[in-house]
């Protein structure tokens, strides 16, 4: 089989493997790391399109492309017959997770390694500092998770939530904030789960995340720190785990495994 057969098997398994970098990609990753790196400082004039073009080996149109996504992001700004400049707030952008970024298993692995250690300490402070309202609200989305009719979409949901609600119980403006940027982005996509089958969202799964939640809450409500740090890491540990396998289950049975 030739070289395009074989890329394109590996196209259509985005969920194992990133898709190739196109041009904006590369041109975007190249003036994102010079800015980011401090080569062009908040407020310096980036070099021209015809600069850019020649030290890519690109067109214009790509680089117009680039500089238009950096721009989104508030990286960049372009100031009208003066050209491309970065953005004064630039210094602040330099912890960024996207939604293209977590394209795989892999991406959500190494946030889960980032989320261990936060949610160990995070779950320490709510036990501490947490209302009467915030176990109430831990509590519904643990008897949302607990319905046996809930679909996976609305589990994913309140699992999120139930993480929100500690974040916010640990009166830490910056736990919630970095959670709920979080959240959504440690949720792999539904086919994923699907390919094993119901294995990893049927019952004796959902008995397992029940109890190490529950354990989490109970820590919380008896305002215990040490408890709920405990509680809080062996949860996390285990999520960690369950997504390898996952990750190594799916890597073994890809058509290329």
């Amino acid at each position: 089989m030739g070289h395009a057969g074989i890329d394109a098997k590996q196209d259509d398994r985005p969920s194992l493997r990133k898709r190739r970098p196109s041009l904006v990609d590369a041109a975007c990753e190249h003036i994102r790391t010079s800015i980011l790196s401090g080569t062009y400082w908040p407020g310096a004039q980036l070099p021209t399109e015809a600069e850019f073009v020649e030290v890519l080996g690109v067109s214009r149109t790509v680089i117009r492309e680039a500089v238009a996504r950096l721009a989104a992001e508030g990286l960049v700004e372009a100031r009208q017959g003066k050209g491309v400049f970065v953005s004064e707030t630039a210094r602040y952008q330099a912890f960024q997770i996207t939604r293209d970024e977590v394209e795989n298993l892999s991406d959500v692995i190494q946030l889960l390694e980032l989320r261990l250690c936060v949610e160990t300490e995070m779950a320490a402070l709510a036990a501490e500092r947490r209302s009467e309202l915030d176990v109430m609200s831990m509590r519904q989305q643990l008897k949302i998770l607990a319905e046996a009719a809930v679909g996976l979409e609305d589990s994913v949901k309140a699992d999120v939530e139930f993480h929100s609600v500690i974040a916010r119980a640990s009166k830490n403006t910056y736990y919630a904030k970095l959670i709920d940027f979080l959240g959504v982005r440690l949720v792999p996509p539904r086919s994923l789960y699907l390919r094993q089958g119901q294995a990893y969202v049927g019952a004796t799964y959902k008995a397992v995340i029940s109890a190490e939640h529950e354990a989490i809450l109970e820590a919380i409500i008896h305002r215990d720190p040490e408890r709920a740090r405990i509680a809080a890491r062996t949860h996390m540990s285990g999520s960690l785990k369950r997504h390898r396998e996952l990750h190594d289950f799916m890597a073994a049975n890809s058509p290329t495994g």
